[in-house]
């Protein structure tokens, strides 16, 4: 019994060591003093994102309370002149994130995109980087390694942003160490990657994109 158990956790360490194989885990610690200019909101939040390049997927896992009004959108945004500070656009799904709970102070959202689908990108990114997917992939993986793309949540009393974090990348080990602890939406990835196909469904949005 104990010998089975102890080849079940290998497993799944392993099989989600696998999952970061072709893939980088980012994460970030959301509040008001990070936005440009800074509120003074008590909003706070935490986000895991797994984008690989490879497969075409990015994993978004948030969790956020204490806002002080509802929420109208999020964003991944990117690419700001310098690291971890300063404006850029929307890079990401517009007007928000497909799903993305609406009208609340706290919350929690999970959701898999195609990032070979244009409808999982803002225009205006597509078009900023060669007018293609693959052009928006290499910018948005480059911008996270960088440091100039922040995750954004924009509510009624901050419609540029109440709460956002610069996304940043989980060193391995820690990466695997983070999916055992909080990940089950990765867990459902690295399931739907040993099927043979990622079996995502990202709706997509004919609004204008977000100035912020």
């Amino acid at each position: 019994m104990k010998h089975a158990f102890l080849q079940g956790c290998i497993a799944l360490v392993l099989g989600l060591a696998g999952l970061t194989a072709g893939a980088t885990t980012y994460t970030t610690s959301l509040s008001g003093a990070i936005e440009a200019p800074p509120n003074a909101s008590p909003g706070t939040g935490t986000v895991l994102v797994d984008f690989d390049i490879d497969r075409h997927t990015l994993a978004i896992d948030v969790s956020f309370s204490g806002l002080l009004a509802g929420t109208t959108a999020a964003h991944i945004h990117c690419c700001t002149a310098l690291p971890a500070t300063g404006n850029a656009g929307v890079a990401t799904q517009t007007p928000t994130f497909a799903g993305f709970p609406p009208g609340v102070t706290s919350g929690t959202y999970q959701r898999l995109f195609d990032t070979s689908d244009a409808a999982s990108w803002n225009a205006s990114f597509i078009a900023a980087n060669g007018g293609t997917t693959a052009g928006a992939e290499a910018a948005l993986l480059a911008g996270l390694d960088a440091g100039t793309a922040y995750f954004n949540l924009h509510t009624e009393t901050f419609p540029a942003g109440e709460i956002r974090g610069f996304l940043q990348p989980v060193p391995e080990p820690a990466g695997v160490a983070m999916l055992l602890a909080g990940g089950p939406l990765l867990v459902m990835l690295a399931r739907r990657r040993r099927a043979g196909g990622t079996g995502l469904n990202a709706p997509g949005s004919d609004s204008p994109p977000s100035p912020h």
